[in-house]
């Protein structure tokens, strides 16, 4: 399977879309077929792209997000102009004035050309929309995307990460834990030595997902979304770190967004470095979500620790990585301006509709 294959969905998909004509169902039908979230053949396509080669990965990835964008437009272009079919069960048809109307069952008539009552049009929610731009930039560069669980042990949630025994993040006040030595995870770090006890370098992966801590606050939930990422390979140096960051940073936000990297501790990266951006808000000038400073705290991020190597299997004389990890609801908050964390998960539809 190749880019000729994407070629051929994409006209398949064509043909059956213009027999569907205007038919509701058999738009639908069709939806399912291409865009259905079980067994849409783009999530077959989606699969396919994590076992390519490295080198024909990224013309696969970027053909693959432009047949995607063009099978949901014309999906959506296609159910607004399907048909809308009107059944009477027994009932005629009459005209009284200038207003046709259906008799139904012998229980009253019905103007049909009165509106009918409006449906409510979904949205997606900004974390999912700031975690799927995130995870289409990462495809463009090579990235597979991977998942993991979120019911844990100790021994990938902190063990293999270089957590010793009496960090603070282990006490009972800032983790959940559970029956029979489980825990929730306190972070999508775990994915990462998971992948690379059963992967062989070279790899390249982010790992977005839900994880859970004992906090709440204006800005932290006791649930919360982070997205994490690793490359391992040989000859990899901190140089690497900084361009696949700033490559990352100006795709998401602006090509004049400044990154600047300050030291930083992590158990599992060494050495380590917090990531900024300069403010997105007031030009590095100073404001109330700066602080005054004109810098944002976005990610941390770091080499790879060789005793998390050591912990995994990893040769750690062969080969050296990187890793980084972000919050996806504070990328939403600063993106779409959403001043409380609790917001995002209050349900409330008046933040949502505004994503319609």
């Amino acid at each position: 399977m190749s880019t000729a294959r994407l070629d051929e969905v994409r006209t398949a998909f064509l043909a059956d879309l213009e027999e569907a004509g205007s038919d509701a169902a058999a738009v639908e039908t069709v939806r399912i077929r291409y865009a259905g979230k079980k067994s849409g053949l783009l999530n077959e396509l989606t699969a396919h792209l994590r076992e390519l080669p490295n080198e024909e990965k990224r013309d696969y990835g970027r053909g693959l997000n432009e047949l995607k964008k063009e099978i949901e437009g014309s999906l959506a272009e296609a159910k607004k102009n399907a048909g809308t079919v009107i059944k009477a069960t027994a009932g005629k048809i009459t005209v009284k004035g200038h207003s046709p109307t259906v008799t139904v069952g012998g229980q009253g008539r019905i103007d049909v050309t009165l509106p009918g009552t409006p449906v409510a049009q979904g949205a997606q929610h900004p974390v999912h929309i700031v975690r799927r731009r995130i995870e289409e930039i990462f495809l463009r560069m090579g990235y597979d995307v991977e998942a993991g669980p979120e019911v844990e042990d100790d021994w990938h949630n902190f063990e293999a990460l270089n957590i010793p025994p009496d960090h603070p993040a282990r006490d009972d006040q800032d983790t959940f834990y559970l029956p029979q030595g489980f825990l929730l995870r306190t972070h999508t770090s775990p994915v990462q030595a998971r992948v690379m006890e059963s992967r062989k370098p070279p790899i390249r992966i982010v790992v977005p997902g839900r994880v859970y801590r004992r906090d709440s606050d204006l800005r932290h939930s006791p649930m919360f979304h982070q997205l994490e990422g690793l490359l391992v390979d040989e000859g990899i140096t901190v140089g690497h770190l900084k361009a696949t960051l700033e490559t990352f940073l100006h795709a998401l936000f602006s090509d004049n967004v400044e990154v600047r990297l300050r030291p930083g501790y992590f158990p599992f990266t060494e050495p380590s470095a917090e990531v900024d951006i300069s403010c997105i808000f007031c030009d590095q000038k100073g404001c109330g979500v700066c602080s005054g400073s004109g810098w944002i705290e976005i990610l941390g991020s770091g080499m790879v620790d060789p005793r998390v190597f050591e912990a995994v299997g990893v040769d750690s004389d062969r080969y050296t990585g990187f890793a980084f990890g972000l919050g996806l609801d504070r990328i939403a908050m600063l993106v779409y301006g959403i001043p409380d964390l609790r917001q995002l998960f209050a349900g409330d539809q008046r933040l949502t509709r505004q994503f319609a």
